[in-house]
């Protein structure tokens, strides 16, 4: 579909006639990307129970069945929306592990994840909230999943040339990354220390109890299963 767009041209000629307003068309794909730009912000802003389709598309200046023919509804608008942001989070820290030194490793994944958070507040924000599609392309648990996969053969490697258990790697992937997510989460709203701060003190963290851990970790308490 063409969808039209009047653009404020109007001027008179050199005997007082008005002229007739010109319309530009935005392209298929064009509106497309608008619809999914208003969507992304709305859904950030009210979240996807707090979203209308009429408000989409009077956003957009267009009639509600515009998004319906572009997106199936809300629904379908909001799965894409997330499957991008999924995308663009996953690429950011993949593409970001670049280093040879694991402890510089850490730091890149850090550093790509409260990037993403500063500069696509919006979409880190849909992400951290619940889906409530059942049929979503996917979660934010299953994206920190995906991430901790890349972080497990990093980690795999070191646990084998220090003499540990390279399969309890995915184990200590997990928890890496979910204390990095949880970080970005609570680093989100109150955006202090300053990044790199931040960034330096979650790989403190990391790379110090990574540093000195136990081969066989022992439990100390009175609960032993």
């Amino acid at each position: 579909m063409i969808d039209a767009v009047a653009t404020d041209s109007s001027s008179t000629s050199s005997n007082d006639k008005p002229r007739r307003t010109r319309r530009t068309r935005m392209t298929g794909a064009e509106r497309r990307q608008q619809l999914l730009e208003i969507g992304r912000t709305l859904f950030a802003a009210k979240g996807f129970e707090g979203t209308s389709v009429e408000e989409i598309a009077a956003k957009a200046g267009v009639s509600k069945p515009v998004v319906y023919e572009h997106f199936g509804g809300k629904e379908g608008l909001y799965a894409v929306v997330v499957d991008r942001e999924m995308r663009r989070l996953l690429d950011m820290v993949t593409g970001s592990l670049t280093a040879g030194h694991p402890r510089e490793l850490c730091e890149q994944a850090a550093f790509a994840l409260l990037d993403y958070i500063e500069e696509y507040t919006d979409g880190f924000r849909i992400l951290v909230r619940d889906s409530p599609i059942p049929q979503s392309t996917g979660s934010f648990a299953s994206l920190i999943s995906d991430i901790a996969t890349q972080v497990e053969d990093i980690l795999g490697r070191e646990f084998k040339s220090r003499g540990f258990d390279p399969k309890l790697a995915p184990l200590y992937a997990q928890a890496l990354v979910g204390m990095v997510a949880l970080t970005g989460q609570w680093w989100l709203d109150v955006r202090r220390p300053k990044k790199a701060e931040v960034a330096a003190h979650l790989v403190n963290l990391a790379w110090h109890g990574l540093d000195g851990l136990e081969q066989k970790p022992r439990l100390i308490g009175h609960r032993k299963s």
